[in-house]
């Protein structure tokens, strides 16, 4: 993969561009890559530079990835007051609900149904999802999609103001979790020990509610690069990332591709 800086505007070129209008509701969403759809959910404040870097990890690793751009402005470095004028119009935004706990955001279902877009166009035994902070939970809610089969929850962070709350409607988490029993499914899930926004209590919440159909990882804060834009432990496979062997967020990517294969491949290329 060509080494692009994660300091300047990314122009994305190696996407392509797509407006899909699904459930009467049209948005953008790049797209690049061949083999099992992986729907790439980008963190605050939008499609980074470094959210672009993972997304390019997965298709690399031989998938296409359908990046919808759901806040801010895409290509763009992260800054602080950049995420700062991003969160709060986020907050806002009517496809959001940041501070409600035991609810789903209105996003999620135009998610799923980009899921069901995607499958056969891409092939593959379905679909995977990995949502990051602001839409860290989101990947979840995807599963009731009969097409998603990967979920990942990096740093998931809503409901804001409730470190145990889960932003899942309860009907949505039971119907998920009846999936998951019913098919031997599971849910991958990361965060940093001393993330102020992904405390040990939410992942004790989703352990509760879907016992060892969850599996969560949660690194040591110094595994955090500490040359990040944005200081405090939080963004796993982004903005704290150490792209480098052996490092623990690396190996979190890792095991994120090596999910992605496994349930998603066709038989015979994952054998």
């Amino acid at each position: 993969m060509t080494t692009r800086s994660l300091t300047e505007r990314d122009p994305l070129d190696d996407f392509e561009r797509r407006q899909l209008s699904l459930l009467g509701e049209t948005k953008r969403v790049f797209v690049a890559g061949r083999g099992p759809a992986v729907i790439v959910m980008t963190e605050m404040p939008g499609i980074s530079p470094h959210v672009a870097r993972f997304s390019r990890f997965v298709r690399d690793a031989g998938f296409t990835v359908w990046m919808p751009d759901l806040f801010g402005d895409a290509g763009r470095p992260v800054t602080i007051p950049y995420a700062v004028r991003s969160i709060a119009r986020a907050c806002v935004s009517r496809n959001f609900r940041a501070f409600a706990s035991n609810a789903s955001s209105p996003v999620t279902r135009w998610l799923r149904a980009l899921a069901a877009h995607a499958h056969p166009l891409c092939g593959g035994k379905g679909v995977g999802a990995i949502g990051m902070c602001f839409t860290g939970n989101f990947a979840l809610s995807l599963m009731l999609e009969p097409a998603m089969l990967a979920p990942v929850l990096s740093q998931p962070s809503l409901p804001m103001l409730n470190p145990a709350g889960l932003h899942i409607a309860p009907e949505e988490l039971r119907a998920v979790k009846e999936r998951m029993e019913r098919e031997d499914l599971t849910v991958l899930a990361y965060r940093f020990e001393g993330d102020p926004l992904c405390r040990a209590a939410r992942f004790a919440a989703y352990e509760q509610a879907l016992g060892d159909r969850f599996v969560g990882r949660a690194l040591p804060d110094a595994s955090a690069n500490p040359d990040a834009p944005m200081k405090g432990p939080h963004s796993v496979v982004t903005l704290h990332l150490i792209d480098r062997a052996g490092e623990p967020t690396r190996q979190a990517v890792d095991e994120i591709l090596a999910f992605f294969r496994t349930r998603l491949a066709p038989a015979s290329a994952s054998t």
